[in-house]
């Protein structure tokens, strides 16, 4: 455990806590959680290892919204673990590629990308409301693993936040999902490319492990809390906490990119 004050283990919990929560309902828990922990953690502590450590929190949360899910939402899960391993080769080549790139360049791009989604979504009010409207063709299945698995994937290893986002709102579109049945597929898509970062992270010994024990537990109950929600509340309610994050995310960009 590293030298940091039970107040700061508490609040890094109900942070964990209200990630899992957020990340279930709409993925975008990243945003909360890697911030806290880069804040949190003594300043001597490298950031690969605030980085591992999320993984290894989010992970936990990530599979406990996936069972939740797959007990109650119409999950396709052999066509979400296909996509989910095109994510994690996808996010395999975005990690190195991203060595030697300046991403910079990218995140004005990414913030136009996520306004005029957001204003798609506004403008669009029974977007991703409607049920699915059976099992996705082939075709469908194709372009999902390419764009929501491959692209999706690249850009997490390239940039990373807002990833769940970016999921939920390529599966609605591509799958014809309503937004509860993409979050929950892409919950499922999350746990491939989490275990992929976290055996990295491991690998290099820059996971926390005793802290992340501690966190992934609250971790664990928001999205399971989270996953019961998003059933509970339906596709209107996850179309409020999408715009939102979606709007967080753009807000976060931009401070990173003009103010940091």
């Amino acid at each position: 455990m590293p030298d940091i004050s039970l107040t700061m283990i508490v609040l890094l919990c109900l942070a964990a806590l209200a990630a899992g929560w957020i990340d279930a309902v709409v993925g975008g828990g990243g945003l909360l959680l890697l911030p806290v922990l880069l804040l949190g953690l003594p300043s001597h502590t490298p950031a690969a290892h605030a980085l591992g450590t999320n993984k290894a929190v989010a992970i936990v949360g990530t599979t406990g919204a996936a069972v939740t899910y797959a007990r109650k939402a119409p999950v396709d899960v052999r066509t979400a673990v296909r996509i989910g391993l095109a994510a994690l080769a996808g996010s395999s080549a975005g990690a190195f590629f991203a060595a030697g790139m300046s991403t910079d360049v990218l995140k004005p791009v990414i913030m136009v990308v996520l306004l005029g989604v957001a204003a798609f979504v506004i403008l669009r009010p029974a977007f991703g409301t409607a049920p699915a409207t059976g099992p996705a063709t082939r075709r469908q299945i194709l372009a999902a693993i390419g764009l929501a698995g491959l692209g999706i994937g690249f850009y997490d290893g390239l940039i990373g936040p807002g990833t769940g986002t970016f999921l939920v709102l390529a599966l609605t579109a591509l799958l014809h999902l309503d937004l509860v049945t993409a979050s929950a597929t892409a919950k499922t898509v999350n746990c491939c490319t989490n275990a992929g970062a976290l055996a990295t992270f491991a690998w290099q010994g820059a996971v926390l492990w005793q802290l992340a024990a501690l966190m992934a537990v609250f971790n664990l109950a928001g999205g399971t809390l989270g996953a019961h929600t998003a059933l509970k509340q339906g596709s209107g309610f996850v179309r409020v906490v999408l715009l939102t994050v979606v709007f967080a995310l753009v807000a976060n960009l931009a401070y990173e990119q003009w103010l940091a």
